[in-house]
């Protein structure tokens, strides 16, 4: 048995302190600082935040690695390297390249999947595949190239992996027969993203399978008052979206309004590129050329292409910059993405009987331990 004191202790609808936390492989429970078991292994949270490990819903790299590398090596040294931002599940994300790219991205975390829930990084929670099935009029970063109409039999090849698919539902046949398809005979999330759905597409599309928006704001149809869009279509109805917490893809003006609006639907992501955790400078991603510079990356002709954000930063961005609680700032990186890919049973809160996944943060959010299973992983 271990127990992390000296902590605020982080939970899904409060944060207490003065306690202590429990854990084996499992959680335990939370008892008095005065009232710990014999023996018990002590940790020193030293003040800091004692929270839930964090789940990146999207992120397609790190360290100059690429998911789309299609190389084992990739995937360990993005795994283990997210450890330090207080991640310990991910989805790692493909993006819009050649078919033959994305399917052997895809085997590689197959075949890692169930020996990622021991190793020394972040868990492998499955894939999340962002394309191809996309419009062209919202690329953004993706390449036109490979563009393909939404196919639901690629999709239940890959059931076993891929947990969310972002695709366009205007690409779909007008009665979306390949997401009746694939909600029919698959558990994969399907995400809205990359569209130039009208709003009435959008909307209709939900009633027939699409639960999540990918990236909500970004590389879709907006809000405005005589055109709603994809934007309105997402805040209107019951999806849960993804938001890119860097203060650039989205400002903070609208973090306030975005969570009262959609609550335990609202998940941060990083959309973190090959770029993450590397100096200012020229990289690939998917093998097009980007530059990295500030807080965002960009292609040549200047188009955004994604972030090189660490998600315990974009906790600590909402929360500085909004008054949504600290511990809400938390579900959205860790609870509300385990409840969008069905591993809220396991993860995503201080439960007892979850999973350890822990991370302490110092005050300032900087992550200081991560805990999985029990076991810490990261330790600053």
């Amino acid at each position: 048995m271990k127990a992390i004191i000296n902590g605020k202790i982080v939970l899904k609808d409060r944060i207490v302190e003065d306690k202590a936390l429990l854990y084996s492989d499992l959680i335990e429970g939370i008892v008095s600082k005065d009232n710990l078991p014999e023996n018990a292994e002590i940790i020193d949270a030293k003040g800091g935040y004692i929270c839930p490990g964090f789940i990146d819903l999207h992120i397609h790299g790190y360290l100059g690695c690429d998911v789309c590398d299609g190389e084992e090596e990739s995937i360990r040294t993005i795994s283990k390297a997210l450890l330090a931002n207080g991640v310990t599940g991910y989805l790692p994300t493909t993006m819009t390249v050649d078919m033959k790219v994305i399917k052997k991205a895809l085997e590689v975390l197959r075949n890692l999947k169930d020996e990622s829930e021991n190793w020394d990084g972040s868990q492998i929670l499955g894939c999340h595949a962002e394309g191809p099935f996309i419009s062209e009029s919202k690329k953004g970063a993706q390449n036109p190239e490979y563009i393909l109409k939404p196919d639901a039999e690629f999709v239940k090849e890959y059931a076993d992996i891929i947990k969310i698919i972002s695709l366009a539902p205007e690409e779909d046949t007008e009665d979306f027969g390949e997401i009746r398809k694939i909600t029919r005979d698959t558990d994969v999330v399907i995400s809205m993203g990359h569209t130039s759905a009208d709003y009435d597409t959008a909307v209709k599309s939900t009633e027939n399978g699409v639960r999540h928006v990918t990236h909500l704001f970004n590389a879709m149809t907006p809000l405005a008052h005589r055109a709603p869009g994809v934007v309105t279509a997402a805040l209107n109805t019951e999806v849960s979206c993804e938001l890119i917490v860097d203060t650039f893809h989205v400002l903070p003006v609208f973090y306030d309004m975005l969570w009262k609006l959609k609550g335990r639907k609202l998940v941060f992501i990083t959309d973190c590129l090959p770029a993450g955790g590397l100096p200012f400078g020229e990289y690939t991603l998917g093998g097009t050329k980007i530059i990295y510079n500030d807080i965002v990356c960009r292609l040549e002709d200047g188009t955004v292409a994604g972030s090189v954000l660490h998600l315990n930063d974009g906790v600590w961005n909402v929360y500085k910059n909004s008054n949504i609680p600290l511990y809400e700032c938390v579900n959205c990186a860790s609870l509300n993405p385990a409840e969008v890919i069905g591993v809220a049973d396991k993860k995503g809160s201080l439960d007892v009987g979850k999973d350890a996944d822990i991370v302490i943060c110092d005050n300032n959010f900087k992550v200081q331990k991560t805990i999985i299973k029990g076991e810490t992983k990261y330790d600053a």
